[in-house]
């Protein structure tokens, strides 16, 4: 299940206004969700839409009169897909709830309250994308039930499977050993019947801890006793299970066939690296797992990798044949550090992990440090030889927000690769809880750096030229906004706008990119190259008229044509702001200062928004002009919304030719202005050849 962040939201809006729509769309957007809407006109438009690629949830507006809420619930259901419906309201109140509950909707949204919709819309998209986990889950788990039963059904080892002490199943190793024909013969009957009658006491109560939920110990030693009633010594081993929905014990059984104290050493060396004496691969793997378990209930755990360092260069002081004593003499000296309930296990050629138990983060560290250091201070001796090592440790503190064991071990060794890779004899430790401080720290040092960007002038504008397919005069610039790093680096914008609009601070960066754009037209105005550029502004712009007045000073001040200045808007915010962006227009064109619109046709009605909002050009949304050489669905497409855009006066642009056969089919399409990397990547000079 891919999560609600990472994953695209196929979104159905019902709803009588274009306007309302977009804008519960852009909200949806500005808050990081990736929504891929459609808004049928009538119930037909919804059944197609319906029948078609499933969507993910449905938003109908309560006062709908195209499609009536009661209407969408009904072919919603009629559909037979697990299919959200949330209503929206301009006001919520008990009656609005009541009528929700009566339509059968998963819930109401108050209309223009941002935060809500966006909370509820996640909350309802989060549960259904569950769900459909949770199905794929269940169909997982009963063709695995069906592997299993058919393995058990085959498998040599007896097994059988008890509940409250009567069997309930068993395969046919477990009814032939005690000489029973089928099933039907054992079953009802108590384990208790199989069990020498010198054993019954003591089985006794073994039965009622399992009653109790008591858990069942590893193996138990018993005399067995067939349906004849000979008997044979054997071993137990029991582990929690269901059968049919019903919990249960499943038992294994194995005769013994040699001296029981030699049976139990046999089983733990099954359990034990053969050099080192520590716990081998699978069973440190399987503490592990339970750890994970665990943790995935609120515990906190810690996981530990340990590598000797220039492990290479160790073989070669004490040479290959004493590689075991190296190893052993690893092993002891990580017993020797270790308290009494951790474990320590061997999991590669010369790995080693460690498990604690009840460890939280400081207490991990310590643990490492406490390791590292026992190897770093002291001699290690390996048989004969005497050597130093030091080693390099990498841990993750498993808890909540990781309780996943391919997780967990991908960062441990993620981290022992980091310790390792910068010169080893040091601990890192992973701990999700400071994952979230990092990211605080992060944006916090973000915020500190754009400040200073604005007060040191360490912002620049690039610009990258439009080149016009049919002739249209002039020399045409985009500007692209960039911060200089302290070492000389351009940082792109799509690494601090989003946190300089979280914090306020758009409204300073507009007004700077203004500035330049028009101090740069001012100067290729005094060298004889009359210039046009393009300059994007945020929606900020649209609160006030403090920046149509710094437009009006500035181009006072430097001598500029307005004409000169493009300034770029993104469609989703003007849709959501309309009559703001209509006066900011109006203003800027009083200064003859014309608007753009990027990110064209992303929106539900972009050519309706264009007969309301007069901008002099549309940059295409990339979406409509991908693979262009290789697609011609994606050329009639285009084709289609240059005509339509052209039949109402207004310019367009591509921006993404990367190729000399994208340039072809821009030129087929009627497209006004080319850009891309194919033609001149941004530069900070404006030196392009347009001749």
């Amino acid at each position: 299940m891919p999560p609600v962040d990472e994953a695209a939201l196929r979104l159905l809006i019902v709803d009588d206004s274009v306007e309302a729509a977009e804008a519960i769309v852009s909200g949806l957007r500005n808050s990081g969700i990736a929504v891929r809407p459609s808004r049928p006109e009538d119930a037909e438009a919804l059944g197609a839409l319906l029948a078609g690629p499933p969507a993910d949830l449905v938003l109908a507006d309560l006062a709908s009169t195209t499609v009536p809420p009661g209407q969408v619930i009904a072919q919603v259901s009629a559909s037979g897909k697990d299919l959200p419906v949330l209503l929206l309201a301009e006001a919520i109140d008990d009656a609005v709830v009541l009528q929700a509950l009566e339509l059968g909707a998963r819930g109401v949204l108050l209309k223009g309250n941002k935060a809500h919709v966006e909370g509820l819309v996640r909350e309802a998209w989060s549960d259904l994308l569950a769900r459909r986990a949770q199905r794929r889950l269940e169909s997982q788990l009963r063709e695995t039930a069906r592997r299993c039963d058919a393995l058990i059904d085959s498998s040599r080892d007896p097994i059988a499977y008890v509940h409250e002490g009567m069997h309930i199943r068993a395969n046919e190793a477990y009814l032939e050993m005690f000489g029973f024909g089928s099933f039907e013969d054992v079953e009802g009957i108590s384990l208790l019947d199989m069990v020498a009658p010198e054993h019954v006491e003591g089985f006794k109560q073994l039965l009622k801890q399992l009653a109790r939920g008591e858990a069942p110990p590893p193996r138990y030693e018993v005399q067995a006793r067939t349906l004849e009633g000979g008997g044979f010594p054997a071993v137990m081993e029991f582990a929690p299970a269901t059968y049919e929905g019903e919990s249960c014990v499943q038992v294994v059984l194995r005769r013994q066939e040699f001296d029981p104290e030699l049976a139990r050493e046999v089983e733990e060396l099954r359990h034990r690296d053969v050099v080192t004496g520590l716990l081998n691969r699978p069973t440190f793997l399987h503490a592990l797992e339970e750890l994970v378990k665990d943790a995935a209930a609120g515990g906190s755990h810690c996981v530990l990798l340990i590598e000797p360092d220039h492990y290479p260069r160790l073989l070669e002081e004490i040479g290959l044949d004493a590689v075991d004593s190296l190893l052993t003499a690893f092993a002891r000296r990580l017993e020797h550090v270790l308290g009494e309930g951790d474990q320590c296990g061997r999991l590669g050629d010369h790995q080693f992990g460690v498990l604690r138990r009840d460890s939280d983060y400081h207490g991990t560290v310590a643990l490492g440090e406490k390791i590292r250091t026992a190897f770093a201070d002291s001699v290690l001796e390996a048989g004969e030889r005497s050597l130093t090592a030091t080693v390099s440790i990498g841990g993750v503190q498993i808890g909540e927000k990781i309780a996943s064991l391919n997780e967990v071990l991908a960062q441990a060794h993620q981290c022992i690769q980091g310790a390792s890779t910068v010169g080893g004899n040091r601990v890192q430790i992973f701990d999700p809880s400071a994952v979230d401080r990092a990211e605080e720290e992060r944006v916090a040092a973000w915020v500190s750096r754009i400040r200073d960007a604005l007060d040191s002038d360490r912002f620049v504008l690039h610009y990258q030229p439009l080149v016009a397919l049919h002739g249209q005069p002039g020399e045409h610039y985009d500007a692209f906004l960039r911060i200089r790093g302290d070492d000389g680096e351009l940082i792109p914008p799509v690494s601090f706008l989003p946190i300089a609009e979280e914090h306020g601070l758009l409204w300073e960066i507009d007004r700077w990119v203004v500035r330049e754009a028009i101090t740069r037209l001012a100067a290729q105005r005094l060298a004889g190259r009359p210039t046009t550029v393009m300059a994007r502004v945020s929606d900020v712009a649209l609160q006030d008229d403090s920046l149509v007045t710094l437009v009006r000073q500035q181009l006072a001040q430097q001598g500029v044509d307005g004409g000169q200045l493009v300034l770029q808007l993104a469609e989703p915010k003007v849709s959501t702001q309309l009559r703001a962006a209509q006066e900011f227009r109006r203003q800027m064109a009083e200064l003859g200062v014309r608007m753009a619109l990027e990110q064209f046709g992303s929106g539900l009605n972009s050519f309706q928004l264009l007969g309301h909002f007069d901008a002099a050009l549309v940059r295409i949304d990339p979406a409509f002009s991908e693979d262009l050489a290789g697609s011609p669905d994606n050329q009639k497409r285009l084709r289609e919304l240059t005509d339509k855009a052209h039949d109402m006066g207004r310019q367009v642009i591509v921006d993404t030719v990367n190729d000399a056969s994208t340039m072809t089919a821009l030129f087929s399409a009627g497209i006004d202005y080319a850009q891309g990397a194919f033609l001149a990547a941004p530069g900070p000079d404006m030196d392009y050849d347009f001749g």
